[in-house]
């Protein structure tokens, strides 16, 4: 999965990645439940605007990450499966969307069968066949099309070495299509979370005959209600309209209720934000799906109780956690981690992250989430101020009863995650039990290559993590299975645990397909993994997000926890 910003990368999420974020005042923002924003029925029509900060740069359906940058790509690329648009945690349940169903699998869940829906046709008219997944598919896998989610590289016989159709002739044969409306996928292994890595874009389908390469995505094919009709400044500005070869009958999940979405994007957060408020013109029927609101808004706008039921509160599956380097000392000696982990003042990092409706203290790994597999523990209570006189003892007990000089890296970029701000609280929590701590501040890019080297990694950092769909494997394997360390690439499995019994347990829940007994199992790996003190999980974000006083029919799930622009109205 990802390690993103707070704003989405895959994830992250974006996401989504690539990232996004409870307790508000009493007139504050509303949490999801029904579906909220404006009054009476939603009705289509309309022209619905989105500001953003950062640009749409990415629109080819092989590279984008899972949803990729948002809800704008699920507007043009319909794929196997979806995401329930659904408010909360109705909304992480994944659904059919071209396929019938979720997916057939093979009693080892090595094969998975889609069939799939009868009408399915692309904006020209042309029918959407399984052909054309297969092809979209195999396009991922082109060095030319770079960027999009590594799992079908590790999961599809043969795709460790396919290099994609414009270098090799002949397909995958892992994928097969035997009639028009039937596909199937081969894999490596048990794959129990198939169905849900199917709702990324690149099961999307692309005729080949449309097929250009890298500028695909200047004018892609749409599968889904509206189509691409302008996109300029490298996905700086732009234009959807309706698509008049989608049917809302074989699509249960996308309203599509504006006739026009305009996506205006390079723009800062406070102009977003105010603009957003003021709500004058066009931006009475705007959202944005990249840019939350800071302490400072947040508190200007809890005190408006007009523009207070005008925020989405979200919940996106993300832990923000101190990661350490148990390869090198001190925090070889478990007992220093244990002490760092006891420490610890969730409440003064809670208000470095911008207090109690930006973030919520965890001391699991796996978010508070049933989906994940949310299993409650504490190892080490540390209550809401930490206990620095635990951690004292168990100091002494390491053999560094006179103190410790350690040094904690972060990123100098103002994200509310491994921000200046936060490390500056947990400098100051350590400093109670005796611990030393120097900052070292790093620019976000060298903060990125260094964390994620095994020859650069530091020894104590800030980190965090979001999962690539609502399911405990996407968060815990990257992280704690040992097959996945990466020596000579981006590696994010930084305690370097490889432990056969935690590798063991990851293939066997891998081959349940029941998402609820999954869950349960990925829950229990949790607590054991927690045992060790790996990682201090300090803190999961939530995303508070102003809307247009146009804007209807608000539903926020919890797999991306922000708004769904396919459910939006704007009259």
């Amino acid at each position: 999965m990802r390690q993103l910003p707070l704003i989405s990368r895959r994830v992250a999420a974006a996401a989504v990645s690539v990232v996004l974020l409870g307790g508000a005042a009493a007139c504050g923002p509303k949490q999801g439940g029904d579906a909220q924003g404006g009054g009476g029925a939603p009705k289509k029509g309309g022209t619905l605007t989105v500001l953003n900060r950062a640009p749409q740069k990415q629109f080819d359906p092989a590279r984008l990450y899972t949803s990729g940058g948002g809800n704008i790509p699920s507007l043009v690329y319909r794929t196997l499966t979806t995401r329930h648009r659904a408010n909360g945690a109705e909304g992480t349940k994944v659904v059919p969307d071209l396929a019938t169903s979720t997916g057939t699998p093979s009693d080892d869940a090595k094969v998975w069968t889609y069939k799939l829906k009868d009408g399915l046709k692309y904006e020209d008219g042309s029918p959407i066949t399984a052909a054309d997944i297969k092809y979209g598919v195999e396009r991922s896998f082109a060095p030319e099309l770079s960027g999009g989610a590594p799992y079908l590289r590790d999961w599809l016989i043969g795709g460790d070495t396919y290099q994609g159709p414009y270098k090799e002739k002949k397909g995958l044969d892992s994928i097969e299509t035997p009639d028009a409306k039937t596909i199937v996928f081969h894999l490596k292994k048990s794959e129990g979370d198939f169905p849900y890595f199917a709702t990324s874009t690149q099961f999307a389908p692309v005729p080949k005959a449309k097929d250009t390469g890298a500028k695909y995505a200047e004018h892609p094919v749409s599968s889904g209600p509206y189509k691409l009709v302008k996109n300029t400044g490298d996905g700086e500005q732009m234009l959807l309209e309706r698509n008049p070869g989608w049917s809302e009958e074989t699509d249960k999940e996308r309203h599509a209720y504006p006739d026009r979405i305009e996506v205006k994007s390079g723009l800062s957060s406070a102009v977003i934000n105010q603009r957003l408020s003021t709500g004058s013109g066009a931006d009475a029927a705007a959202v944005t799906t990249d840019t939350n609101l800071g302490p400072a808004e947040l508190a200007q706008v809890t005190g408006d109780k007009k523009l207070a039921d005008r925020v989405g509160t979200g919940h996106f599956g993300q832990t923000d956690y101190l990661a350490f380097n148990p390869k090198a000392k001190p925090f070889d000696n478990p007992k220093v981690r244990e002490a760092i982990s006891y420490a610890v003042n969730r409440t003064s990092v809670v208000n470095a992250a911008g207090g109690s409706s930006l973030a919520e203290p965890a001391t699991t790994f796996l978010p508070d989430q049933k989906s994940f597999g949310f299993t409650p523990y504490d190892h080490f209570p540390a209550g809401a101020t930490g206990n620095p006189a635990k951690a004292k003892e168990l100091l002494k007990e390491a053999g560094y009863g006179d103190g410790l000089e350690i040094t904690l890296t972060h990123s100098t970029a103002q994200n509310f995650e491994t921000s200046p701000e936060v490390a500056t609280a947990v400098q100051a929590a350590l400093k109670e039990a005796g611990i030393k701590v120097k900052l070292e501040g790093l620019e976000d890019n060298d903060y990125d290559e260094k964390i994620h080297s095994v020859d650069k990694q530091p020894d104590l950092f800030l980190a965090h993590w979001g999962g690539d769909w609502p399911s405990g494997g996407p968060f815990l394997a990257p992280i704690f299975d040992g097959r996945q360390i990466v020596k000579d690439g981006a590696n994010f499995n930084t305690a370097r645990l490889d432990d056969p019994k935690v590798n063991d347990e990851i293939d066997a829940i891998n081959k349940i397909t029941d998402h609820d007994a999954a869950a349960a199992r990925w829950g229990a790996l949790d607590k054991s993994i927690g045992q060790q003190a790996l990682t201090v999980p300090l803190f999961h974000p939530v995303y508070k997000r102003l809307y247009g006083k146009d804007v209807k029919n608000v539903v926020i799930s919890n797999w991306t926890g922000v708004l769904d622009i396919s459910q939006v109205a704007v009259k």
